[in-house]
């Protein structure tokens, strides 16, 4: 009779756990950790939660295939809203709320060993060209986003990608975003900004759909102006006159148009300051002077423009 109940016992035993195992695989809605699981199950991300959800891209994180989301908790919104002038996520419109969530977004899963120094692209857009945005990263000390949001919790895995924790909202970049972000450009920046210069930085962030924007804009990088100032026997930015300066600065800039590298053709172009000589089969750009220029980096996408890092600094006719 004992050797019958144990019998008996194992026997209900390993029917419920053959139950039990069965009712797992046959669940139609097993538990999901997604990347739209994660941000509705943290309470700092309510406000990363309402926006998805307003933009139409809760369904999307929730779904297949791989992302890494720069998520932006709660503080960073309500930053980011003042900063714009706006009371809430209600008064964003929904396509510009869209697209800057998406500049928090990479295809693929990328985990924080997996990023260096140099420029990705996010999901964002660019209105004229359908093209996708440029995110700048920085990885001398951390993680560091355009040079405005930091890494401050990397790698939590979820079931469709990665999401890093950013302490700021990561606003659609500009051209300027670029040259203050990226250390290649502290000379630029420092030309543009000089205390005789037009307010450079207020022209160069206008947003898209706004004239004189879209723009194109050919970077020279630190060694081209430490070149520049060499040839002209300068010690200096502060040696070259005002009207020299601004002149020489116009001449890297066309407005009203985004063209990438794939839309330059040989032939004359017209800037804010000059005509210069594309070259588009070997990459080069030559100034009223006869001075040659390389393009060394090409379309690094903003909202309001493209940028082509250049290696010499471009003259006027002077």
């Amino acid at each position: 009779m004992k050797n019958l109940l144990k019998i008996s016992m194992i026997v209900f035993i390993a029917i419920g756990i053959t139950s039990c195992s069965d009712d797992d695989d046959n669940n139609p809605n097993p538990p999901t950790n997604t990347i739209a699981d994660f941000v509705a199950s943290n309470d700092d991300y309510s406000s990363l939660e309402a926006a998805l959800d307003k933009a139409g891209l809760t369904a999307t994180l929730a779904g297949q295939g791989d992302f890494t989301v720069f998520a932006p908790n709660n503080a960073a919104f309500a930053a980011f809203l003042t900063a714009n002038g706006f009371a809430s996520l209600d008064d964003v419109p929904t396509d510009l709320l869209k697209n800057v969530l998406l500049n928090h977004v990479l295809s693929g899963k990328v985990m924080a060993a997996d990023l260096s120094t140099g420029y990705i692209n996010s999901l964002a857009t660019e209105a004229s060209s359908g093209e996708n945005l440029s995110m700048y990263v920085n990885t001398t000390s951390g993680v560091k986003l355009n040079g405005i949001s930091t890494v401050t919790t990397a790698d939590v895995a979820v079931d469709n990608g990665v999401i890093h924790a950013v302490n700021s909202v990561i606003g659609l970049p500009t051209v300027v975003t670029f040259a203050t972000a990226d250390p290649t450009f502290t000379t630029l920046v420092a030309a543009l900004t000089r205390y005789d210069q037009p307010d450079y930085v207020a022209v160069l962030s206008t947003p898209a759909g706004t004239s004189p924007a879209p723009f194109t804009v050919f970077a020279p990088t630190n060694d081209a102006f430490v070149a520049l100032l060499a040839e002209l026997g300068a010690s200096g930015l502060n040696d070259i006159d005002g009207p020299v300066l601004t002149a020489a600065l116009n001449t890297h800039v066309i407005a009203g148009a985004n063209v990438r590298a794939e839309d330059l053709v040989n032939g004359t172009v017209s800037t804010l300051g000059d005509d210069l000589v594309i070259d588009a089969g070997n990459a080069t750009i030559t100034d009223p002077n006869g001075r040659v220029s390389n393009i060394i980096v090409v379309n690094v996408q903003a909202a309001n423009g493209v940028v082509h890092v250049i290696d010499k600094v471009l003259l006027p006719q002077l």
